[in-house]
């Protein structure tokens, strides 16, 4: 919210030696985003005249229309001068307003007679970008004749030059301070000033004129609002101008003025904070309602598209059906043109989840729906509406025709606070008395005694519903500086967890490998379920719900980590990265049995004085998900690129295994790895992974199928594991590997075994059956074909055998070898194969 000083000034009498930046220093304190101070017209040094333009030559003999005007600025400007002027939207006569040389303009550049287009060019006839004061450049200043202006007139206080403005960050809690009123409101307050609400002064209107009818309105679904007015004017003159310091407010604040009728809407919603709309009466058809979009399926909006509407939409319709888009954007069909003489405008109060769905199903923010979300005035709707017409009709002429409206009934809200809450909250004491009148100067009645206080909530802070935002109020208000700062003392002896030094040495290993690691947003939607072929019946689909998703699409927590990692590596290929390996630790959200998605509608809530009881905490536990931490990686592209020492490697499934299992090595485990199948993993080339006889996940290449719907490379592979279960059977410290002095033995063993047999079974067999002194056993052969029965499968294995303390003898190396066939032969029925 961009104010100036000058309008601020209106409504508070400041006094004249307060500065822009004082007042933005204690704006601040009282807990508002002050971005920046600017200055309208930053770098401008000199003089603007006033000028009249006396003849105009147009030159034909250039390539683009330009224009020898002949401009009198006045005697003691030196007269009328000669400029060069290639704008051609004023006419003879016209005020304009005239830079003389010698002037800097903003951007450092000077004002220099000189010789352009055969002439001498004595000055420069301004436009509104030439002296900062906004983006227009299509055409020079004009000035208003209703300005009154005389030729040879500084225009530094005519156009504002010098203006300073606050650019205020409004929170989605402070909504009141998206307009004049509220930010002038926090000004007051701050300086200890009277501020008198000139809002709820309504205006005097003509009496209402029979000359024609008042627009009627009506609500056809209460849900959708609550407050519905629309007043009329007819005979309005569409050629009215804008008056030039509503152009100056509007610019300074960051919008462009179009015409006088927008021009009063926009100027009215940045003064109140209360949107309105502008209808074309002579379009209108039958009552103007306020209702849900229900079986109608399009609009076309004002920025001239087509926008299908979902049936929870809220909509403003006439007979002829939807008009616009509630709180959001009016419709094309409907709109104020330059010839427009019937205005009906509409102010109303909607409902601000309904206008934030709407907005969000159709990406259509805007500056009346950024008020609704946020929360506008329950009452206003009235008052801003008659400013309005009051503006039209001062500037535009025509003749009020009245009025209409439909409210439901309005109840305040009373909320009951302790009187100690506040003192209790900050920690430190506050008076009764400083609480009273802190409530009181945001605008709340209050009552009670001198334990309870019965506060009733003004109707523009609909933020304010609970106890805990009056106590927010009054320590604002005092400051939040003044709440004394204790730090919680550290027990002493303890560094990181035994999870947080686990977790850092699963990151450390990745980051080992040439991983980056990644933090992706934790929600999902149904469709990146689907992209994973994730079935109905899937745990992955059993997702909490998010009360307010920052995204339709996706509405739900995370139950696994790949939506966000595939997301992340579609990015960084878009941005040029052909090879990409990216990891993400993160948690993953389930329900647990017998939990709603949505999940509780008035769960506990402890107090903030103290410390949870034990009871209270176990009551919130039991609300939540299970969260356990996962890791997951993706990968595609080159693993190792070609070059001067030969061709490059790809990425393939066996990498991504091979990962996994690096990141359990970095804590003491070896992976079991077994042949397995789930989703999203190719069904021929996914391994399952296990530590003892625990599942941790899976590892593997994508199915085809994943990786189209995903957009990324095929053969893209990837892996996730349950990092919480990893870590249960991790070794806090890893014992340093044995290194031998004796010399290795090595004997290759092939078993024939059925096909169905996981290698990983045998070789944990083989290793079992060999005894202590099998240092490693390595399957490097995995045969099917003529030479061993149908349905089986030969795995050959290298096996490495050594004893601390001696050579081995031949007879040891056989009866391990022994050993080994022995017990596969129990287990598998494998044979030794050739026998």
């Amino acid at each position: 919210m961009r104010v100036s000083m000058d309008w601020i000034r209106d409504w508070v009498d400041l006094p004249t030696d307060v500065t822009a930046r004082e007042v933005a220093g204690r704006l601040i304190d009282a807990g508002l985003e002050v971005e920046s101070v600017e200055t309208l017209g930053a770098g401008f040094d000199g003089t603007v005249l006033v000028g009249r333009v006396q003849q105009i030559e147009v030159l034909t003999e250039f390539k683009k229309p330009i224009r020898w005007c002949q401009v009198d600025v006045g005697a003691a400007a030196g007269g009328v001068r000669g400029i060069i002027c290639g704008a051609s939207n004023f006419a003879e006569g016209d005020h304009v307003v005239v830079a003389p040389p010698g002037t800097t303009l903003p951007g450092d550049f000077v004002i220099t007679a000189r010789e352009t287009y055969g002439h001498t060019s004595d000055g420069m006839i301004c436009s509104e970008r030439e002296l900062g004061l906004g983006e227009d450049h299509a055409g020079i200043i004009v000035v208003d004749p209703a300005d009154e202006t005389t030729v040879g007139q500084d225009a530094t206080d005519l156009l504002g030059l010098g203006t300073e403005i606050l650019d205020i960050a409004v929170t989605p809690d402070r909504g009141y301070a998206l307009s004049v009123r509220g930010i002038a409101r926090e000004v007051a307050t701050a300086f200890a000033l009277p501020f008198l609400d000139r809002t709820m002064e309504l205006v005097e209107l003509p009496a209402p004129s029979d000359a024609a009818q008042p627009w009627g309105c009506s609500v056809t679904d209460a849900s959708v609002a609550d407050l519905f007015t629309l007043r009329r004017i007819v005979g309005f003159d569409p050629k009215a101008p804008t008056p030039a310091w509503m152009r100056r407010r509007l610019i300074a604040a960051g919008m462009r003025p179009v015409s006088l009728a927008v021009d009063v809407t926009n100027y009215v919603m940045l003064e109140h904070g209360q949107p309105l709309h502008a209808f074309d009466g002579s379009t209108l058809t039958g009552t103007v309602r306020a209702d849900r979009a229900g079986t109608d399926r399009s609009l076309i909006t004002l920025d001239h598209v087509e926008r299908t509407l979902d049936p929870d939409d809220i909509v403003i319709r006439d007979d002829s059906g939807p008009i616009g888009l509630a709180g959001t954007m009016g419709g094309l069909a409907t709109e104020i043109t330059g010839d427009s003489t019937d205005i009906v405008l509409e102010a109303a109060h909607f409902d601000p989840a309904a206008v934030a769905r709407t907005v969000r199903r159709h990406r259509l923010p805007s500056e009346a729906s950024r008020r609704f979300e946020r929360g506008v005035d329950r009452v206003i709707a009235p008052y801003a509406s008659a400013h309005a017409a009051q503006l039209l009709l001062e500037h535009g002429g025509g003749t009020y025709v009245g009025m209409t409206a439909w409210e439901s009934p309005f109840v305040p809200t009373v909320i009951a606070m302790p009187v100690d809450l506040a003192s209790r909250t900050a920690g430190m004491p506050i008076d009764a008395d400083i609480v009273m009148s802190r409530l009181r100067a945001v605008g709340c009645e209050v009552d009670g005694d001198a334990d309870m206080l019965s506060v009733t909530v003004p109707t523009w802070r609909p933020d304010l519903t609970d106890p805990a935002d009056l106590v927010e109020e009054v320590i604002r208000l005092g400051g939040y500086d003044v709440i004394p700062s204790i730090l919680p003392a550290a027990p002493s002896g303890f560094g990181l967890t035994r999870e947080q030094r686990l977790r850092r040495r699963v990151a450390l290993a990745l980051a080992g490998t040439g991983i980056v690691e990644v933090l992706s947003y934790p929600f999902i939607g149904p469709e990146d379920l689907d992209v994973l072929q994730v079935t109905d019946d899937d745990g992955r689909r059993n997702a909490p719900l998010l009360a307010n998703p920052l995204r339709e699409e996706q509405p739900m927590l995370r139950t696994t980590l790949l939506p966000g990692l595939l997301a992340a590596l579609r990015r960084s290929l878009s941005r040029g990265s052909d090879d990409v390996a990216l990891s993400e630790m993160g948690r993953v959200f389930r329900l647990r049995k017998g939990q709603n998605a949505r999940g509780v509608v008035d769960p506990p809530r402890p107090g903030v004085q103290e410390r949870p009881g034990a009871a209270e905490l176990a009551a919130l536990e039991a609300l939540l998900p299970d969260q356990p931490r996962h890791l997951a990686a993706v990968f595609a592209g080159h693993r190792e690129r070609a070059g001067w020492w030969g061709p490059g490697n790809d990425f393939d499934w066996a990498d991504a295994i091979q990962v996994a299992r690096d990141a359990a090595a970095a804590v003491g485990l070896e992976l079991t790895v077994k042949q397995g199948s789930d989703a999203p993993f190719h069904p021929g080339r996914c391994a399952q992974l296990s530590a003892g006889t625990q599942l941790i996940g899976y590892a593997g290449e994508l199915h085809p199928r994943v990786i189209a719907a995903a957009g990324v490379p095929v053969r893209t592979c990837a892996f996730e594991l349950d990092l919480d279960a990893l870590l249960d059977h991790a070794i806090d410290a890893v014992p340093a590997p044995l290194v031998g002095t004796q010399p290795v033995a090595k004997e290759d063993l092939a078993l024939v075994v059925a096909g169905e047999v996981p290698a990983a079974d045998v070789a944990a067999t083989v290793r079992e059956g060999g005894g202590d002194l099998v240092e490693s056993v390595r399957l490097f052969d995995v045969y099917t074909g003529p030479q061993v029965p149908e349905g089986a499968k030969s795995l050959a294995f290298s096996l490495r055998l050594r004893a601390v303390d001696r050579t081995l003898s031949a007879e040891e190396i056989v009866a391990v070898r022994d050993g080994a066939l022995a017990l596969a032969a129990q287990r598998h029925g494998a044979t030794l194969r050739g026998s």
